[in-house]
């Protein structure tokens, strides 16, 4: 006798109740509460550690190829299925569904449950603060400050290696991994691959990504010799299992700014630029800004415009935008309520550490 069970319309039969017990997984620890946490904090790094060692021994990004096949074959099996195998529209489509429920699991039991974690105020304790104009400012100038004194002409040498960010960066998120909540390393040398499709990349104006199913990360081969410290380690806080963009823009400034390397803490500071200078648009008038922005050093903001000016021209409006779109939808399906507009939200986790750190 052949059981099965019905799950949301989908019948699972005996061969696939392994995918129904998955899901069901999923969908408790993303329910139950402590269940995110638990997953993130014992279950991830072993997954991680063991996905990982298998992508590290391949040179090329496994989960890029791996998304561009898996398009391709959801798209053309119908077409395969139904012409030369003959087989009715509906089992045809139930296949497919299947196919991706099976990537949506391995999506989420590999990396993607990191999201039904607690935030990074829950984990490290630091409690939030009242985000008013006024201490935004006093942030903001401290910030520049800053910037101004670690400023540095960045050419692609010898202290810009590979190999040199990746050892300064893990030695930074060894130092503040204990105290404020984010996993140690899992590997003495994380190896960033190159985006498969670095040309279409640019255009979304994507800079680096997680690829959850194999546990490793990308970066844009564009990437100006200034990005790539940060955005490096804003990657690797992802692979540590960050979900927030905000919270991983704050950890890869946090690392890069406790750096050896006067390149790499000058690309910390640069890294945030425009999110400080968002918020500034936003909470501060036409004068206070010019103020503001009339603070910055010459060559900071002759290579900001020179930044901007070099995605700019990679830069496709239309794939852009659809690009924008399905990531703020997908954001938001995962408990990131501010979207895309998260990534400016680092400026917040900055006050609220540096009034806590001061204390």
């Amino acid at each position: 006798m052949r059981h099965s069970i019905t799950l949301f319309g989908i019948r699972f039969g005996t061969g696939t109740l392994p995918l129904a017990f998955c899901l069901l997984l999923v969908w408790c620890v993303q329910a139950v509460p402590g269940w995110g946490d638990a997953y993130a904090e014992h279950v991830y790094p072993p997954v991680a550690r063991t996905f990982s060692a298998f992508s590290h021994l391949v040179p090329f990004a496994v989960g890029d190829l791996f998304i561009a096949l898996s398009i391709t074959g959801v798209l053309l099996y119908p077409v395969y299925a139904r012409r030369v195998r003959r087989r009715q529209w509906k089992h045809i489509l139930l296949a497919d569904v299947k196919y991706l429920l099976w990537v949506y699991v391995w999506f989420y039991l590999a990396w993607g449950l990191n999201y039904s974690q607690g935030d990074f105020y829950q984990r490290t304790r630091i409690p939030p603060s009242a985000y008013s104009p006024e201490r935004f400012e006093a942030f903001a100038y401290r910030y520049i400050d800053c910037l101004n004194y670690a400023y540095t002409r960045i050419s692609a040498t010898d202290t810009l290696s590979e190999t040199s960010v990746c050892h300064e960066t893990v030695r930074a998120y060894r130092l503040i991994g204990d105290s404020l909540g984010i996993h140690r390393p899992f590997h003495p040398s994380p190896r960033a691959k190159t985006m498969l499709f670095t040309p279409l990349s640019s255009k979304v104006g994507v800079t680096g990504s997680m690829g959850p199913f194999f546990c490793e990360f990308t970066l844009n081969g564009d990437l100006l010799p200034v990005q790539h410290p940060a955005t490096y380690a804003h990657e690797l806080a992802h692979w540590l299992g960050i979900t927030s963009e905000a919270e991983a823009n704050f950890y890869a400034y946090q690392a890069c700014i406790r750096s050896q390397s006067s390149d790499i803490r000058f690309s910390g500071y640069f890294s945030i630029l425009p999110h400080v200078l968002t918020n500034a648009r936003r909470l501060m008038d036409e004068e206070a800004y010019a103020t503001l922005t009339g603070r910055i050093r010459t060559e900071i903001k002759e290579l900001y415009a020179q930044y901007r000016a070099y995605w700019t021209a990679k830069y496709s409006p239309l794939l852009g935008e659809f690009q924008n779109f399905i990531y703020d939808l997908y954001l938001k399906g995962n408990r990131i309520s501010s979207g895309r507009k998260n990534y400016s939200e680092v400026v917040g986790l900055l006050i609220a550490y540096e009034e806590w750190a001061n204390k």
